[in-house]
């Protein structure tokens, strides 16, 4: 994928949300949909759940998820629309074990609350796998950006799960960190992945917006944590990724550190930011904000 330079201004967003809703409607009517069973729906975390569909039969599908950072769509017999979803798994798991899996965020009245009422064997259709992912090309090699600064909030994490786990040369980094943000510990998934996380090279810092007393760790919003941190970066070697609520990239301080405060130029490779305010999007809070810095 061309890697290109850009700058990112919100009055820029609107038009990008459009034309994209408009592309996402044209698919809906030329794509090919193909069934496969559910192999297991379980909690993840208050309103996630863990989403495991078996591809195993459709080689076609697990062939087209080549990248950590795809999506697809997903359908049901009972829904109105189809739903967009991050594959929460990396390629390899395809590969291996024929299956995707996904972090689902239940909204009332949603494809997705309906998929997260089903059960082991019951059918859903997908399309292939869409998008380029996460061009991590853009930050390699590894001895060049020594510094990959990584943003989630909510089940933004997911995405970010299938970067982690297919590799980009965490452990040959000086400093790669996570700044995952929930409300609670109750609401934030892959608590039992970090370790494996930190085993790969990426250091995790959960911040919780609404921690109770018990909790000692960082507290607020991801973009306050790392601007509490007060470390400097170099611009020539250092990458970034956003996954999650928009608000976070809105932020104004945070914002003045991508694009002013160090001077860091923006490799862009956009793959679904600005769409999910339309009716388009029902599958939570993932697409709110998406994108490799």
């Amino acid at each position: 994928m061309a890697a290109f330079l850009c700058r990112l201004t919100p009055r820029y967003l609107p038009l990008r949300r459009s034309l994209s809703v408009a592309a996402a409607a044209v698919r809906q009517d030329t794509t090919v949909w193909t069934p496969a069973p559910l192999a297991s729906v379980s909690p993840a975390a208050k309103s996630l759940f863990h989403v495991s569909i078996d591809v195993s039969d459709s080689s076609d599908l697990a062939a087209s998820y080549t990248s950590a950072g795809q999506y697809l769509q997903l359908r049901l017999p009972d829904a109105a629309k189809p739903s967009f979803l991050a594959i929460a798994s990396p390629p390899s798991v395809a590969a291996s074990s024929g299956v995707f899996e996904f972090l689902i965020k239940s909204i009332a009245g949603s494809t997705a609350d309906l998929l997260c009422g089903l059960g082991k064997g019951d059918v859903v259709e997908l399309t292939p796998a869409m998008g380029r992912g996460f061009d991590v090309d853009q930050i390699s090699p590894p001895e060049d950006y020594q510094s990959v600064l990584i943003f989630a909030t909510g089940s933004g994490i997911s995405p970010i799960r299938s970067l982690i786990e297919s590799g980009f040369g965490a452990d040959k980094r000086s400093d790669v960190r996570l700044y995952y943000g929930a409300r609670n510990l109750k609401r934030m998934a892959y608590q039992d992945k970090f370790k494996d996380w930190e085993s790969l090279g990426v250091k995790i810092v959960p911040v919780l917006s609404q921690p109770d007393d018990t909790w000692t760790g960082e507290s607020g919003y991801v973009q306050a944590a790392f601007g509490r941190a007060k470390k400097t970066y170099s611009p020539q070697s250092t990458g970034a990724v956003l996954c999650g609520q928009k608000q976070m990239a809105e932020s104004i301080p945070f914002l003045w550190f991508l694009i002013k405060g160090y001077q860091i130029m923006l490799r862009c490779s956009w793959w679904l930011a600005g769409c999910v305010e339309s009716d388009e999007f029902d599958g939570g809070d993932a697409y709110d904000f998406v994108g490799m810095l």
